[in-house]
C-alpha cells in the first residue's frame, strides 16, 4: 500500500459514523479552513527557519487537510481526492505547454505573459468575468492587495512607473493627515487602509513581494529587540521605563551587533 492510500485509509476511518473520532466526525468544511490555513503558515515558518525536519512534519500536516477536505466532500457525493490530484495534474499541464505542448510549443518556450494569459482564458468559462475574478477574500490582506493590483495591471489599469506610485503614496499620506485631523475613527482608517494599498502596489512595480519584504521585516525587528532587551538585561535593567535616550543607544547598538 503507498503511503498516500495508507492515509487515505486512515482519514476515512476518522471520519466514519460508527467507529471514527468523535471530533473528525462532526467537522465540516468551515470548520476546518482555519486549521488549513494555520498549517499553511506553519509550512512558511519551517522554510523561514530553514529547519527540513520541521518542514517535511508541517508538509505532511498540510497534505492532512487536503486529505481532510476530499474526504468530507467524497462524503457529500462532490469529488473525491483523486479528482482534486486529477485537477492540479491536468491546470499544470495546460499551463505549461512549453514543456508538456506541442513540438512548437515547445520549442518556442516559455513566453512572457503567458501564465496569466492562460489563467485568464480558464476565468473565462466562469460565471464571473472580472478581471479580479478569483482572488481569494481570505487572502492575507496583503497579499490580496498585491494580486488585485497585478490583475489590474493585465487589464491596463495602473501606473506607468513606480513614480506614479510613489506620488500616491504621498496623496495618500496627505489624505491621512487630514483624516487625523478630522478626528474621524472611519475615515482614519479607511485613508490608512489606501495608504498600505498604494505601499502593496509601489512593492509590485518593484517586484518585491510585500508579505515576504513585511515577514522579514518583523523577524529583524524581533531579533533586535530580544538583543537589546538582552543587553540592558545584562547591566541588571529591563527595557520597561528606561529613557528613549537609553533606548535609542541601545537599539543602534542591537543593530550593529545582529544586524
Amino acid at each position: 500500500m503507498s503511503s498516500i492510500d495508507k492515509l487515505l485509509e486512515v482519514m476515512a476511518r476518522l471520519r466514519d459514523a460508527d467507529d471514527g473520532c468523535p471530533w473528525d466526525q462532526k467537522q465540516d468544511f468551515t470548520s476546518i479552513a482555519p486549521y488549513t490555513v494555520e498549517e499553511a503558515y506553519e509550512v512558511a515558518d519551517a522554510i523561514a527557519r530553514e529547519d527540513y525536519a520541521a518542514l517535511r512534519d508541517e508538509l505532511g500536516d498540510l497534505l492532512f487537510q487536503v486529505v481532510f477536505h476530499a474526504q468530507m466532500a467524497d462524503e457529500a457525493g462532490l469529488f473525491d481526492f483523486d479528482d482534486v490530484a486529477g485537477t492540479i495534474s491536468d491546470k499544470m499541464l495546460r499551463r505549461h505547454p512549453h514543456v508538456f505542448g506541442t513540438d512548437e510549443e515547445r520549442a518556442a518556450g516559455a513566453v512572457d505573459g503567458a501564465w496569466e494569459r492562460i489563467k485568464a482564458e480558464e476565468r473565462a468559462g466562469k460565471d464571473d468575468n472580472s478581471a479580479l475574478a478569483g482572488v481569494a477574500v481570505a487572502l492575507p490582506a496583503l497579499k490580496r492587495a498585491h494580486k488585485l493590483g497585478r490583475r489590474a495591471f493585465t487589464v491596463g489599469f495602473d501606473w506607468t512607473d513606480r513614480h506614479g506610485v510613489r506620488a500616491k503614496i504621498r496623496e495618500e499620506l496627505d489624505e491621512l493627515e487630514a483624516a487625523v485631523g478630522s478626528r474621524s475613527v472611519a475615515s482614519i482608517e479607511e485613508e490608512f487602509g489606501d495608504l498600505l494599498f498604494a505601499v502593496v502596489n509601489l512593492a509590485r512595480h518593484l517586484d518585491v513581494d510585500p508579505e515576504k519584504a513585511l515577514t522579514s521585516a518583523n523577524y529583524k525587528f524581533e531579533r533586535r529587540f530580544r538583543d537589546m532587551e538582552s543587553a540592558i538585561g545584562d547591566d541588571g535593567k529591563t527595557v520597561k521605563n528606561q529613557s528613549l535616550e537609553l533606548l535609542d543607544k541601545a537599539w543602534r547598538a542591537a543593530k550593529k551587533r545582529v544586524g
